[in-house]
């Protein structure tokens, strides 16, 4: 299917077309086709059109936006005299700026306050749904779209926002993008867009108690490096990813951009059928079971053949956390810090680098390093299922008089559930607040900074120098090692305290 151009479409073109053709991509049939991969099957369906020698135009079915990388994209299209192609297609809620304690206040820092205004008014001005500071379904956008069943299989989906990833999670095509480019899907619905190499990872067999999917992806990352998936889409696969759960496979999805690859995808099934089911915007009755039916049809074909391909036993999993400033510096918990004589020569200067940043030393033991502060949240990891675990582990226990831990749901539907659940005060009994919906300390963009030359460990998906504030120390790990951390006060492989 494609929309009507005239002649090859160039990003002059695109701004000027199809803003009222009224086609939708998501209930295409999928027809059987040999030899496609998952990847395939939706990138092909959404293709309108293809520049010899250069990129597809893209049909994009949904468009996610919040107050960070939006306001430049709207400001272009008003310049430009035209308005939103398809407003019912964008959803915005503010994330990444907002505070996380007392958001029925004015927020104070005022680049942030112009930021979320600005959103609130073009959403207005262009009839954009807004779930704004303390609506129902306001949070970090990568976890209200899949709890509010706006993420749907077969999608192709952007935001301007690096982990966009997380949403291939239902065997969709999603991956993030730049200002430029969400001021061209405002515009047009369509983004022009190179057809990245396909690569499977399958992660076999079962994991063992106190092995989480954060540990599986940072095993994976640690393993094919930083930039490991430079160039490709990543299907993830295998018997061990199967049996995650929705939000462990939305973990796994989400982290993937951190080996360099454009974004991951897991082939949709039961597990997610469920998921989606009864949610919000999710189709209901006869047009869910009709959905199913065609949602069923992604998987990749049995001859299907991918540019690379890898496999790994879930069984070498252990609990994992980083060491240095990429999260493709991990090792094992109660591993060690790989000596010099194991770094490749054309990486042992960026080695060198982060052991001065983080104050460690090649071949040093992690376990027993004493830690100041613990941050559970982020798209990553900060969902009802991460909560949960956080709050299993911490019940009868107290947090550590060292550690500040900063405990942030992903949306308000998880502090909604996190209340009723009894989560909120089984952490007031253990020594720790739930905060409010937002980004957080996952990066230095709101009031949750950690203090220069101090250590955290995270559960967000990144660990640059000054990710979390100008000076602060980042280790990954999952929310299970970061609350085993909380409540002795050093790193800790949280299977010694199961």
């Amino acid at each position: 299917m494609r929309l009507p151009s005239s002649g090859n479409p160039s990003l002059v073109l695109l701004f000027g077309s199809f803003s009222n053709y009224n086609t939708s991509f998501h209930y295409l049939n999928f027809k059987k086709l040999a030899g496609k991969t998952l990847f395939d099957k939706i990138w092909d369906a959404h293709v309108v059109d293809e520049i010899p020698g250069g990129p597809s135009v893209l049909y994009i079915d949904k468009h996610l936006i919040h107050e960070v990388t939006s306001p430049q994209a709207f400001a272009g299209i008003e310049k430009r005299g035209i308005s939103v192609a398809r407003p019912q297609n964008t959803v915005a809620t503010p994330d990444h700026n907002v505070p996380t304690v007392d958001q029925h206040l004015p927020i104070k820092d005022q680049l942030s306050q112009f930021q979320v205004n600005k959103l609130t008014e073009n959403c207005e001005k262009h009839g954009i749904a807004l779930y704004g500071l303390n609506h129902p379904f306001q949070g970090i956008v990568h976890v209200i779209g899949p709890e509010l069943g706006i993420t749907q299989p077969g999608m192709t989906m952007v935001c301007g926002d690096s982990h966009t990833s997380t949403h291939g999670a239902f065997g969709s095509v999603a991956f993030g993008i730049g200002t430029s480019e969400v001021e061209m899907v405002l515009a047009t619905q369509c983004i022009l867009q190179p057809k990245p190499k396909k690569m499977r990872i399958n992660v076999e067999g079962e994991l063992e108690t106190g092995v989480t999917a954060k540990d599986i992806v940072l095993y994976v990352i640690s393993k094919i490096t930083a930039s490991g998936g430079t160039g490709y889409f990543i299907e993830f696969a295998g018997s061990a990813i199967r049996n995650l759960s929705m939000e462990g496979r939305m973990t796994v999805c989400n982290m993937s951009i951190e080996s360099g690859a454009r974004g991951g995808l897991i082939a949709p099934d039961e597990t997610t059928f469920e998921y989606v089911k009864g949610r919000e915007f999710a189709p209901k009755g006869e047009d869910f079971d009709k959905a199913v039916a065609k949602w069923k049809k992604l998987t990749t074909d049995a001859d299907a053949v991918f540019d690379k391909e890898l496999t790994f036993d879930a069984a070498d999993i252990e609990p994992m956390i980083t060491y240095g400033t990429n999260p493709g510096m991990g090792t094992k918990v109660k591993g060690q810090i790989p000596a010099e004589s194991e770094i490749e020569a054309s990486n042992l200067k960026t080695f060198s680098k982060a052991m001065d940043y983080m104050g460690f030393s090649a071949g040093d033991t992690l376990v027993g390093k004493e830690v100041d502060f613990v941050f559970v949240g982020s798209c990553t990891n900060g969902r009802i299922e991460d909560l949960r675990a956080v709050a299993n582990f911490v019940k009868g226990r107290k947090k550590a008089d060292n550690i500040t831990a900063w405990i942030v749901p992903g949306s308000k539907q998880v502090e909604k559930q996190a209340n009723e659940e009894g989560i909120t005060e089984t952490l007031l009994q253990a020594g720790f607040k739930l905060r409010q919906p937002g980004c957080s300390a996952c990066l230095a963009m709101n009031d949750d900074k950690i203090p220069t030359g101090k250590l955290a460990v995270a559960t967000s998906n990144r660990n640059f120098e000054g990710r979390q504030g100008p000076g602060s120390r980042t280790m990954l790990a999952s929310p299970l090692t970061a609350a085993a951390v909380a409540v002795t006060g050093k790193i800790v492989d949280p299977r010694t305290l199961l």
